[in-house]
């Protein structure tokens, strides 16, 4: 015979089934936190820092509110002292892949074989293995050289984000910044993020070839090729990490705040940060600059939101 479904056995298997519900919407739950971060490294970069472990950054970032980073690569012999490799950050970040989400990065001078096909297979090899972009792009090359229009193709395959570096050494431009221009153009379904003295020192108009190599301290000018290149192009988008974004706002705060409210859906949160013990400027800037207040919203789309959207896990 069968038994009788009982109203207490219906109320402790409905229990059940909510107490599972309530589990998995826990585990698709963002960290807590009012940053992401866009832009840090693991291990030893420069020969005049000491190593940072993956559990360092971490402690870092609970200190400074910071509910996940990307963790970035760097490849090329122009980028840093020593070379951090992708299957490096993908080992260190594998056990906090929560908070800690990894990028890869390829030379694009590095020998290999099969073309484009062969180039593809390289990323989805760290695809698979869980990288979510391609950065940090350092070479000492030009911003649109052919090699490197090779990886921007690889990339926009994937339709992968990938974070650059541009100043007078690395991914090198010209005041304007059409060879950026160009390579994002021809990969429309690519995500290009900004980032270094060259990008940054671009928000003002009037931007002469030294100044793409250093951090200009002057008022901004109106014309900038930043504006420009984000009015013409949706696939380009801003990492105010390091002392050249965080001076491009600084320099003209007044300017910097409407740029911000301008560009609030493409613009995003970083640091840099590499070393214990560094001094980051992210936090001053945005916490205790009453002239550059945001409101809410916009500030929730800046430190977080875009990052998250951008890397499908918002």
């Amino acid at each position: 015979m069968r038994p009788a479904f009982t109203r207490r056995a219906f109320l402790a298997a409905s229990a059940v089934l909510i107490a599972q519900r309530a589990c998995v919407a826990e585990e698709k739950k963002a960290p807590a936190g009012d940053y992401v971060d866009m832009h840090t490294h693991l291990g030893q970069t420069w020969n005049t820092t000491q190593p940072l472990t993956a559990e360092e950054l971490l402690r870092w970032m609970d200190a400074h509110r910071i509910a996940q980073a990307v963790v970035l690569p760097l490849v090329s012999p122009e980028s840093s002292s020593y070379l951090v490799t992708p299957d490096f950050v993908l080992q260190q970040t594998a056990p906090f892949r929560d908070r800690l989400i990894p990028f890869c990065c390829v030379d694009p001078r590095t020998s290999y074989n099969g073309g484009a096909k062969g180039l593809l297979k390289m990323l989805e090899k760290y695809r698979d293995a869980g990288a979510r972009g391609f950065g940090e792009h350092k070479p000492g090359v030009a911003i649109d050289d052919p090699k490197n229009m090779a990886l921007y193709a690889a990339c926009d395959e994937l339709k992968w984000p990938l974070l650059f570096h541009l100043d007078n050494e690395r991914n090198l431009d010209k005041p304007g910044l059409p060879g950026l221009a160009k390579a994002i153009g021809d990969h429309p379904n690519c995500q290009f993020i900004g980032h270094g003295p060259g990008w940054w020192a671009s928000i003002s108009g009037g931007t002469q070839q030294l100044d793409l190599g250093g951090y200009p301290k002057t008022k901004v000018a109106p014309g900038g090729a930043i504006d420009a290149l984000m009015e013409k192009f949706p696939n380009l988008y801003g990492d105010l990490s390091a002392g050249s974004g965080a001076g491009a706002i600084s320099r003209d705060l007044e300017f910097g705040r409407e740029f911000l409210l301008r560009r609030q859906d493409r613009i995003m949160f970083g640091t840099d940060f590499l070393a214990p013990a560094q001094v980051v400027p992210q936090f001053e800037l945005f916490e205790e600059k009453e002239k550059l207040k945001l409101p809410e919203e916009v500030a929730a789309k800046i430190f977080r939101t875009n990052a998250r959207k951008l890397l499908g896990i918002a």
